[in-house]
């Protein structure tokens, strides 16, 4: 029985999975406690390990499991079973964040390191996000495969600069855009779990994404009412990720997502506020996209 494998949370993360003699030797060092969190296939949910019989004396055991599999969790923070699934989380520290992220700025100033700086800054970040369901999220993607993006769109801009014509400096916008949209699918496509890909699409149209943009712009002019456009084009991004048993779907209000926006941006005028005020933000957004059974919002 010494094959099972286990999870356990910690920092509001899920470590493992652990063969159960592992977490016992974990036990042993005080790593796992009885008021530890802990999970296995073939769990209702998730349970402190001091709750579970024999898993702390060191008695009887619960039956194997196959090595895979992955503890979801429940919107909040809590846990549970199944494909029930729960709300993203995301945590970093926050000088490793500083660092990395001066690193990529660097790399995208100097323009030519710009994607080998953006593909090694996300396969940092990506780990960071912690998905119900899904232990160890990784990117996959390789820079070579945007650097024909990134410098074509370079070039075009360049040669838009140089012909000086009015009219070319829509079509170079739409450029970016599609660009974007590009971008969007190819990172989507290479979001994988313990090494393997998850298999998932963006399917939102070009045109879709084109105009959500031009909506976002022209609600700038309204001086407070971006906050909703970008809550509502989130939830169309969310509903167009496609692949998986279960919906994603975007909780955060238009108003929530202001006043944070508001406190973020004072926050970082002073500078040295930055790096915890982008963990603060980003937790949040995080918190609010919750993965469902399929049909469970409409029905609910």
């Amino acid at each position: 029985m010494s094959d099972r494998s286990w999870f356990y949370a910690s920092n509001g993360q899920q470590q493992g999975p652990y063969p159960e003699v592992q977490l016992r030797d974990l036990i042993a060092r005080g790593t796992v406690r009885a008021d530890t969190l802990v999970w296995s296939e073939g769990m209702t949910g998730w349970q402190k390990a001091g709750e579970i019989p024999g898993l702390m004396s060191g008695g009887p055991r619960p039956p194997a499991m196959p090595q895979r599999g992955a503890p979801p969790m429940a919107p909040g923070g809590g846990y549970s079973g199944g494909q029930a699934g729960g709300s993203l989380s995301v945590d970093f520290e926050i000088l490793e964040f500083a660092w990395r992220s001066l690193v990529a700025l660097i790399g995208m100033i100097l323009v030519i390191p710009a994607p080998w700086a953006l593909v090694w800054y996300m396969k940092w970040f990506v780990p960071c996000v912690s998905v119900p369901g899904r232990p160890r999220l990784s990117f996959e993607g390789g820079a070579m495969t945007i650097v024909p993006w990134f410098f074509g769109a370079i070039l075009i801009a360049i040669l838009i600069s140089y012909l000086d014509i009015q009219a070319l400096n829509l079509v170079e916008t739409l450029l970016q855009f599609a660009l974007t949209w590009l971008f969007v699918r190819w990172f989507v496509a290479n979001l994988a779990s313990n090494g393997q890909p998850i298999g998932l699409s963006f399917s939102g149209t070009i045109w879709a994404f084109i105009g959500w943009n031009i909506l976002f712009a022209l609600s700038i002019l309204t001086i407070i009412g971006w906050a909703w456009v970008y809550v509502a084009q989130m939830r169309w991004f969310c509903r167009n990720v496609q692949g998986t048993r279960r919906e994603v779907t975007f909780t955060g209000t238009g108003l929530e997502f202001l006043w944070r926006a508001i406190v973020a941006a004072i926050a970082c005028l002073f500078i040295i506020p930055i790096p915890w005020m982008y963990r603060w933000f980003g937790q949040w957004l995080a918190s609010q996209t919750v993965l469902t059974e399929r049909g469970a919002m409409a029905n609910g």
